[in-house]
Order: structure tokens, then sequence, then C-alpha cells
């Protein structure tokens, strides 16, 4: 079955970095484009970046272009979200996401990213 893992969230102060990782096992990895989505509390679910199932295109929302990286390993079926210049409002539980015709969206469990001094 799908399983997306992610990992690397943390407590950060304003101005850092931090990086995201998603381990996914279960699909043909290297066929699919993947997402990084993210919810802040009291908030909808926001795609946050996107990336082609060969890395060679990327799309980020406007909130996070020029701050963000979304990038993929698929020799070992991860994707990464790196973070820098980070703010307060960037404070969310961040989720790997696929979508698969047929079958639909699976989402990670999600890892909880805190900016705050």
């Amino acid at each position: 079955q799908v399983q997306l893992v992610e990992s690397g969230g943390g407590l950060v102060q304003p101005g850092g970095s931090l990086r995201l990782s998603c381990a996914a096992s279960g699909f043909t990895f290297s066929s699919r484009p993947m997402n990084w989505y993210r919810q802040a509390p009291g908030k909808e679910r926001e795609l946050v970046a996107g990336i082609t199932s060969g890395g060679g295109s990327t799309d980020y929302a406007d909130s996070v272009k020029g701050r963000f990286i979304i990038s993929r390993d698929n020799a070992k079926n991860t994707i990464y979200l790196q973070m820098n210049s980070l703010k307060p409002e960037d404070t969310a539980v961040y989720y790997c996401n696929v979508f698969i015709l047929l079958r639909g969206h699976y989402w990670g469990q999600g890892t909880q990213v805190t900016v705050s001094s």
C-alpha cells in the first residue's frame, strides 16, 4: 500500500532553516509528481510546492517563492523541502502528497514546523 512518511520538522527561530524529507513506498515513485502541503491552525490545507516526476519542473505558492526549494531523489524514493528564511506564518503541519489516477490522493502523517523566537 502507499506510504508517505515525513520527517525533519521542529522548532526554529525566525530567519532560520529546516529541511523536510518524505520517504515514499507502495507505488512507482519515479513516475509520479509529488507535492508538499501545509495546514496552519484554523486554516485550510494549502499547496506549498510541487515537483514533476523527473524533477525537471517545480512550482511554488507565492508565499514561499524564493525561500523554499522542493527537490527529489528518485533513487531513494524521497522528496525534500528546503525551507529558508522561515517566518512565524510558516508555522503549520507539513504534509507530503501524491495523487494517483483512479486511486485518489494519499497523505503522510505530517510533520510539525513551528517558527517562533
